[in-house]
């Protein structure tokens, strides 16, 4: 009875490390993985600094809105000034 029980572990054994031998499907696998993850990054790079130089343009639409905004305002003074001048 114990032969009978060491002979089936021992078929088991065998047979469990006989199917971790095939490692080739596995490295198939990894480097699929690792080719994706190289893309994920280049794509991650380039939404980086594609996001800086949208960040910029903002910085510089606010300084011209802020320009254009102060600039109104000195020329509505100066209507404001010239209309107070007049008199009927």
């Amino acid at each position: 009875m114990n032969k009978k029980v060491l002979l089936i572990a021992g078929v088991a054994m065998t047979a469990l490390l006989g199917g971790c031998a095939n490692t080739t499907a596995l490295e198939e696998s990894v480097a699929n993985l690792g080719n994706k993850v190289d893309q994920l990054s280049a794509e991650v790079s380039s939404l980086k600094s594609d996001h800086g130089k949208i960040s910029a343009d903002i910085n510089d639409a606010k300084a011209a809105a802020m320009d254009a905004q102060a600039e109104a305002k000195r020329a509505n003074d100066r209507i404001d000034n010239v209309a107070s001048s007049y008199k009927k």
